[in-house]
C-alpha cells in the first residue's frame, strides 16, 4: 500500500538538472498537520475551477481519538488559497472512514466521490460522496461480507464509467482465501456489486484506477500476482470478465519491469502506456507502452539520474506528450517531474529537494490554464506534504464532462478565461450553450455532431478541448 512506501534506493548524486527556459516551478502550499498530512492523493479540477484534493493524515481529529490515521478533504485556488472541507473520523467510531490515499473524482452531477483506506462501520475502508462545499455522505463500508468477501482496503481512485456508475478496486479481501483484491462496481446511491475477485494467478493488489477505453472495457494494473508474481495488466468487461493481457517479470531479471502499482492511460494512438515501479534494466521501474492486445514495449527504464520507482500514473498533455513523476531518485534522492514522448525520450523536468516536496506517488493534473500541478506527501516546511504547479509553457484549453456522449446528452466545458465566449463546436457542428461562469459552460451534444475537437470560441481566442469527444449512439 501507498502508506508503506516502497524505499527510495538511490540518494542523490548528480548536480541540479538544467532547467528549461520556459519552466515555472510553485510551491503553493507546504502543510502542517492541523491542515493535513501525507498528501497521498492527487487533484481534480472542478467545474467551479479550484482544485480539489485530500490528505492521508492530519486535520482536526488526528489527535482526538483517531486510532490511525485521519485525513482531510479540501479545496485550494490555483493562487494557493487552501479550505479544509472535511476532517475525517468526524463521526463516532470513525464510521466515515479514515486515511484517504485515492485523488477524488467529479461526477456530471458536480459531487465528488473518493475512498478512504481504513475503518468506517466495517473497518475496512469506505466509498464516499462530498459535495463542493463539504458535505460527506458515506456510500459504503467495505468488509461488510463474510471474510471481506465485498473487498477491503479501497486505494485507487474510482472512475465514472459511461453508464453513469463508478468502477473502483480493492487491495485486499474478495472472495478467494489470498485476500488478493477486488474489482468493483458501485451506483451513485451507494449500491455495490462485486465484479471480479483476484486469486493471484491473475493477479494481486490493484493498487490503481481502472481507465474506461474507447472499446467500454476497462483497462488496469495489478502490483503483485500473475505468472510470476511481478504483477499484470488486465482487461475488464462492465459485466466482470477478466482477461489478463500481460504478466511483468516475463524476462529474465526483469527488464520489462515488475509490481506497476500505477494506472495505464490511453493515447490518441489507441495503445495504453504506464509505469512499473520496479524492474527494468537498473532495477529502478520503467515506462512502458501495451497494445490492446497484450504486446509490451519498454520505453524507458530509470537509472537514478533521472529518477527511482515512478509510483504515479501518466497524463497526456495537450503537447502530445505524457509527463509524470518518481517517488525517488534525482539530484537530491527526493523525485523527480519528468517528460517522456511516445517514443520513449525522456526530459526531466524538476528534481525535488525536500523544501518543495519529496516521494511523489500521484498523477499531476494540467489545468484547463495549461498548468500542472501535483502533491507531494513528504517534505515543505514543516515535513507535512507540499502542492505545486508547474508550467513548460503550454497553452490553454478546454476539458469536457463526460468526455463522450449521445447526441443531445448534456456536457459540462470546463476552461479558463470563458466569459464572452460567442460559439461552442463539436467537430465543426455547431451547439447552443450557457457560460454558468468564467471557468464553466453548460451545452448539449448538438444534432449532426460527430466525434472529434470540442471548439469554444472567446475573446481572447480559440479554445480546443484535450481529447476528441466521443459522439455514442
Amino acid at each position: 500500500m501507498k502508506i508503506l512506501r516502497i524505499a527510495c534506493m538511490f540518494g542523490g548524486f548528480l548536480s541540479l538538472v538544467l532547467s528549461l527556459s520556459a519552466q515555472t516551478f510553485t510551491t503553493l502550499r507546504s502543510f502542517d498537520g492541523t491542515d493535513g498530512s501525507q498528501v497521498f492523493p492527487g487533484l481534480v479540477q472542478a467545474a467551479n475551477g479550484d482544485l480539489y484534493g485530500a490528505t492521508a493524515d492530519g486535520g482536526a481529529n488526528s489527535n482526538k481519538g483517531c486510532v490511525a490515521n485521519c485525513g482531510t478533504v479540501f479545496k485550494i485556488t490555483l493562487a494557493g488559497k487552501l479550505t479544509t472541507l472535511y476532517s475525517f473520523c468526524s463521526e463516532s467510531g470513525c464510521s466515515d472512514g479514515a486515511e484517504p490515499q485515492a485523488t477524488l473524482v467529479q461526477d456530471t452531477n458536480g459531487n465528488l466521490y473518493g475512498t478512504t483506506f481504513i475503518l468506517g462501520a466495517d473497518s475496512g475502508g469506505t466509498v464516499f460522496k462530498i459535495s463542493p462545499g463539504g458535505k460527506l455522505t458515506t456510500l459504503y463500508s467495505f468488509c461488510s461480507k463474510s471474510a471481506c468477501g465485498d473487498g477491503s482496503n479501497p486505494g485507487a481512485a474510482l472512475v465514472q464509467a459511461t453508464n453513469g456508475d463508478l468502477y473502483g478496486t480493492t487491495l485486499f479481501g474478495g472472495s478467494n482465501a489470498c485476500s488478493c483484491g477486488t474489482v468493483f462496481k458501485i451506483a451513485p446511491s451507494g449500491a455495490l456489486t462485486t465484479l471480479h475477485s483476484f486469486d493471484s494467478t491473475d493477479g494481486s493488489g490493484p493498487e490503481a484506477a481502472l481507465i474506461q477505453a474507447t472499446d467500454g472495457n476497462f483497462y488496469g494494473t495489478t502490483s503483485g500476482g500473475g505468472v510470476h508474481a511481478s504483477g499484470t495488466v488486465f482487461k475488464i468487461t462492465p459485466a466482470g470478465k477478466l482477461t489478463t493481457l500481460y504478466s511483468f517479470c516475463s524476462q529474465t531479471n526483469c527488464p520489462d519491469g515488475a509490481n506497476p502499482i500505477a494506472g495505464l492511460i490511453q493515447a490518441t494512438d489507441g495503445n495504453f502506456y504506464g509505469t512499473a515501479t520496479q524492474g527494468g534494466a537498473n532495477g529502478g521501474g520503467t515506462v512502458f507502452k501495451i497494445t490492446p492486445s497484450g504486446k509490451l514495449t519498454t520505453l524507458h527504464t530509470f537509472d537514478g539520474t533521472d529518477g527511482f520507482n515512478p509510483e504515479a500514473t501518466l497524463v497526456l498533455a495537450t503537447d502530445e506528450n505524457f509527463y509524470g513523476t518518481t517517488c525517488c531518485g534525482g539530484a537530491d534522492g527526493d523525485g523527480t517531474i519528468f517528460k517522456i514522448t511516445p517514443s520513449g525520450k525522456l526530459t526531466t523536468l524538476h528534481t525535488f529537494d525536500g523544501t518543495d516536496g519529496e516521494f511523489t506517488a500521484q498523477a499531476l493534473v494540467q489545468d484547463s490554464n495549461g498548468k500542472f500541478y501535483g502533491t507531494a506527501p513528504d517534505g515543505g516546511a514543516a515535513g507535512d506534504g507540499t502542492i505545486f504547479s508547474l508550467s513548460v509553457g503550454l497553452g490553454p484549453f478546454v476539458e469536457t464532462q463526460p468526455t463522450s456522449g449521445k447526441v443531445g446528452s448534456a456536457v459540462k466545458i470546463l476552461g479558463t478565461n470563458l466569459t464572452g465566449a460567442t460559439s461552442v463546436t463539436f467537430n465543426g457542428t455547431a451547439a447552443l450553450f450557457k457560460v454558468v461562469s468564467a471557468s464553466l459552460i453548460t451545452t448539449n451534444v448538438p444534432t449532426g455532431a460527430t466525434t472529434g475537437t470540442v471548439e469554444v470560441k472567446t475573446p481572447k481566442g480559440t479554445l480546443k478541448s484535450n481529447v476528441a469527444f466521443r459522439v455514442t449512439k
